[in-house]
């Protein structure tokens, strides 16, 4: 065998997640059903060190999940877009709720996400669940702007990877857009100072739910043309 090529340089987010952790050394696949809204959903995780963080379902996300169900919110011809999705859990729903919905995260976690759209949205409304890679602050200017919501769930732990992802949201967010971002708030992460001082300075954010036990916020974020 010839020598392989050199592996390109990361760049963007790809350059600050990390790619080895102990804790993801054993690969191994998993299948979890959940239900929310009168949908049961079926999804893979694929743990292991090659996704690390992307492969789980974490908790972050189901109570984002929760959240819509008990607000009965409705996406039935809005434009969405999730952002780090991971297994694409929260954008998967959001397509059942009738959405049209881009579904990113980096590109090696496009994989899992393709498999589980695939397992969870019925073939007649495939078209509404585009998968597609978005490193923030990096290509985040090839994607629409104005969208109507935009939804995250614990993509806030890396401090290194904030200034990228408030570039990502200004981006695309417009004076109609609604975000969501749930996260688990790590105090070793500084989760709370992105809420509580980066934020603010470019959107009007407020906490709209709390989960005590878990420790987990969820922001609804607005331009502040709005507020």
């Amino acid at each position: 065998m010839g020598n392989s090529p050199p592996e390109a340089a990361p760049e963007g987010l790809e350059a600050v997640f990390p790619r080895e952790v102990g804790l993801f050394a054993d690969t191994f696949p998993e299948e979890t059903r959940y239900g929310f809204c009168g949908h049961v959903l079926t999804i893979a995780q694929h743990h292991g060190a090659r996704l690390g963080v992307a492969a789980p379902v974490w908790e972050a996300a189901l109570t984002l999940c929760k959240y819509f169900e008990k607000q009965k919110l409705n996406f039935w011809g809005k434009k969405v877009i999730e952002l780090g999705a991971g297994t694409g859990i929260v954008g998967i729903l959001a397509t059942l709720l009738g959405g049209d919905v881009t579904i990113t995260d980096l590109p090696l976690a496009l994989e899992q996400i393709q498999e589980n759209v695939h397992r969870n949205v019925p073939a007649a409304h495939l078209a509404r669940a585009r998968v597609c890679a978005l490193s923030w602050g990096l290509d985040h200017e090839e994607f629409l702007r104005d969208y109507d919501f935009i939804l995250g769930a614990d993509i806030v732990y890396l401090k290194d990877t904030y200034p990228l992802l408030i570039r990502t949201l200004r981006h695309l967010c417009g004076p109609h857009s609604t975000i969501y971002l749930s996260s688990k708030m790590r105090q070793e992460h500084s989760t709370a100072v992105f809420y509580e001082a980066l934020l603010p300075l470019h959107f009007a954010s407020e906490l709209a739910y709390r989960d005590e036990n878990e420790n987990i916020n969820i922001y609804r974020v607005t331009s502040k043309q709005n507020s």
